[in-house]
C-alpha cells in the first residue's frame, strides 16, 4: 500500500467522522445560524469528500462536480444570510 492510498484512506474516515458530527450540529442546533453553518460545513466537507474521491480514482472528472457545489453553496450561503438579515430589521 503506497503512502497516497493510506492518506485518501485515513481521509475519507476523517471526512465520513466529520460529517456525522456535523448532522448531529444540524439536528441539534440551538439556533437557525448554527444550523446554516452546519450546512455550509457539511458542503465545504462534501466537496472535500468528492476531491478524495477523484484522487483515489485518478480521475479528473468529479473536480467539476465539486467546483459546482463550492458555487451553489457559496450562493445558498449569501442567500440565507440574506434573508436573516432582513429578518432582523422588522
Amino acid at each position: 500500500m503506497s503512502f497516497i492510498e493510506l492518506a485518501t484512506n485515513i481521509s475519507v474516515i476523517t471526512i465520513g467522522l466529520s460529517i456525522l458530527i456535523i448532522f448531529f450540529r444540524l439536528l441539534v442546533g440551538p439556533s437557525i445560524e448554527d444550523r446554516i453553518v452546519a450546512l455550509d460545513l457539511l458542503s465545504a466537507n462534501a466537496i472535500a469528500f468528492i476531491a478524495v474521491y477523484a484522487i483515489q480514482n485518478k480521475t479528473t472528472t468529479f473536480l467539476d462536480v465539486g467546483v459546482i457545489l463550492a458555487i451553489l453553496a457559496f450562493l445558498g450561503t449569501v442567500a440565507f444570510a440574506f434573508y436573516l438579515e432582513r429578518g432582523t430589521r422588522r
